[in-house]
């Protein structure tokens, strides 16, 4: 199929904010693909090359695009100079790809796989001359491309598309154009975790086939997620049949074994088998089950004592030096699910059966290699000593679980409630900072949040953070920061959407000052969010709601 056909789509969905016409969009779009074609063109919609799950990444920067645009005849400045002006290298590059002189008498037209694939081996080469080999690549695409075209194709190797469609457009979009429920897209997608895969069932199988997507060992699922209790109390009514269980700072871990083979999946679905030799090992020796996926929590333990989840995060994008870091950050891991064992899914059992499975399905070594603390109880008192007791543990707070209640993969239901003592905070997303002074002035010191429009994928600003962190954390933010810097403008940078925060604040203000509308009076880190992606922060509806609750 030809790229242009799909740019056409790109351009039509640009033009609109609203859901409903995206969806429309997309679904009579894709109804009429081969499964090929449609397999390819489902991740090109969202802007992905890869799976999370698939452990690569494009991983072009701007300097790279810009020394591409050298190489078609025009100087850096001029890249630049327009660069500052759009803040969009798309648009600086279709700019450009109309304004070139030599065009070819016979340019074959792109098509969609060869966009494709080609991206994708981007993120394969690797040694020497992997830069010089990379060039080559981008500016066959840009040499083969329409400028509307070329535009699109440096945006997604950038992996910013800029459509804003989200996971519920999508889902309805395979939904309305193969003629099947949302709901069974949703179940599907869930544990597939793949839309161009589900698009494909949905297509071939209908109905019934997406009714029929069963866990596989080896990919990882969209796991269960858990409300925000007002209190304990509330907790323990909510759930009606209420386990207690201490809610640990940690990495959310699903592990998966079949015989002698292990996977390690994060909640944002990232393979880190390879980061966590250790954890492995304990797995090899110590679960029961030939085949098993089970879930629990992984702390890093230092003399005795749980570390925050900043500390154990240094190992969850290690690279190298893994063995070095698993001795300086040890870790236990503590199971509370079991959603398959000997083969058989267990998703639709009972909490209480599953948590007997899940006890029978491994060998416990205390402090270790263990069980979730758990205590079953209705009776306010008995919870509370239990609560009490995670806090002065080290540990975060509880979760009070539902025993009569399935698993259902991807959903915040009635099933889980998690119970902190801290005060309200938001996960924001990092979009922009400005560099310090003094002796700061190596380091990106204020840092601008900004929340996220549901309805248009838009990350509008709401606040700039500077307090809450020490001089150790202004250092690793400016280095996971520093190859995200997008444009600079004297003391000023503008920073590509990757990194959520964890913010607390003091008040939420209405505020003309910032696209969002409002203001964080005094925001202060809590923590960097390694475990969570930007889709998952929070949205402008909650700052909504927040603030009219005041």
């Amino acid at each position: 199929m030809e790229y242009s056909k799909l740019v056409e789509i790109y351009e039509k969905l640009a033009a609109t904010t609203k859901k409903l016409e995206k969806t429309e969009i997309i679904a009579n779009f894709i109804k009429n693909l081969d499964t090929e074609n449609l397999q390819i063109v489902i991740p090109l919609l969202q802007g992905k090359i890869f799976l999370e799950s698939e452990e690569r990444e494009i991983g072009i920067a701007d300097k790279l695009i810009i020394q591409s645009l050298t190489k078609l005849g025009f100087s850096k400045q001029e890249i630049l100079d327009k660069f500052k002006e759009t803040g969009d290298l798309g648009l600086v590059t279709e700019q450009l790809v109309k304004k070139k002189k030599q065009i070819a008498l016979f340019k074959r037209k792109l098509s969609v796989e060869q966009v494709f694939y080609s991206i994708r081996e981007l993120a394969e080469l690797t040694g020497k001359s992997s830069q010089d080999k990379k060039l080559d690549i981008i500016l066959e695409l840009l040499n083969s491309a329409e400028p509307k075209e070329a535009r699109y194709i440096t945006r997604t190797i950038l992996e910013e598309l800029r459509l804003g469609i989200a996971e519920g457009i999508l889902r309805d979009s395979i939904a309305t154009a193969f003629n099947v429920g949302k709901e069974e897209v949703e179940y599907a997608y869930n544990l597939k975790t793949d839309f161009g895969l589900v698009a494909k069932i949905a297509k071939e199988e209908g109905k019934k086939g997406l009714k029929n997507v069963k866990l596989e060992i080896g990919y990882p699922i969209k796991v269960m997620l858990a409300e925000k209790a007002g209190s304990l109390k509330e907790a323990l009514e909510n759930a009606k049949e209420p386990a207690i269980e201490i809610k640990y700072d940690g990495m959310r871990t699903l592990v998966q074994k079949d015989k002698d083979k292990i996977w390690l999946f994060t909640r944002r679905l990232e393979n880190v088998t390879k980061q966590f030799p250790d954890l492995v090992e304990l797995c090899k020796k110590n679960i029961k089950s030939e085949k098993v996926i089970l879930e629990g929590e992984t702390v890093g333990i230092m003399n005795g004592k749980p570390v925050p989840f900043q500390e154990l995060s240094r190992r969850i994008h290690r690279k190298y030096n893994i063995e070095e870091m698993a001795k300086k950050i040890p870790i236990q891991i503590n199971f509370f699910d079991c959603l398959l064992v000997d083969g058989k899914q267990l998703l639709n059992e009972n909490f209480g059966i599953r948590r007997k499975k899940l006890e029978g399905a491994i060998k416990e070594i205390k402090g270790k290699f263990q069980l979730a603390e758990q205590i079953r109880t209705k009776n306010i008192k008995e919870a509370e000593k239990f609560y009490n007791n995670a806090l002065k543990s080290g540990q975060e707070g509880v979760m009070v679980k539902n025993l009569l209640a399935p698993y259902q993969p991807g959903k915040r239901v009635g099933y889980m409630y998690k119970v902190k003592p801290e005060e309200e905070t938001l996960d924001l997303v990092i979009t922009g900072a400005e560099w310090g002074q003094g002796r700061r002035a190596n380091w990106l010191a204020s840092f601008i949040l900004s929340v996220r429009d549901e309805e248009t994928g838009e990350l509008l600003e709401i606040g700039k953070m500077g307090t809450g962190l020490t001089d150790e954390l202004f250092k690793e933010l400016t280095e996971k920061l520093k190859s995200l810097i997008v444009i600079e403008e004297e003391n000023m940078v503008h920073i590509k959407p990757k990194i959520v925060v964890e913010v607390g604040y003091q008040e939420l203000q209405k505020s003309p000052n910032y696209k969002s509308g409002f203001a964080l009076r005094f925001p202060k880190l809590i923590r960097i969010r390694e475990d969570k992606g930007i889709e998952e922060a929070d949205t402008l509806e909650r700052i909504k709601r927040l603030y009219n609750k005041k």
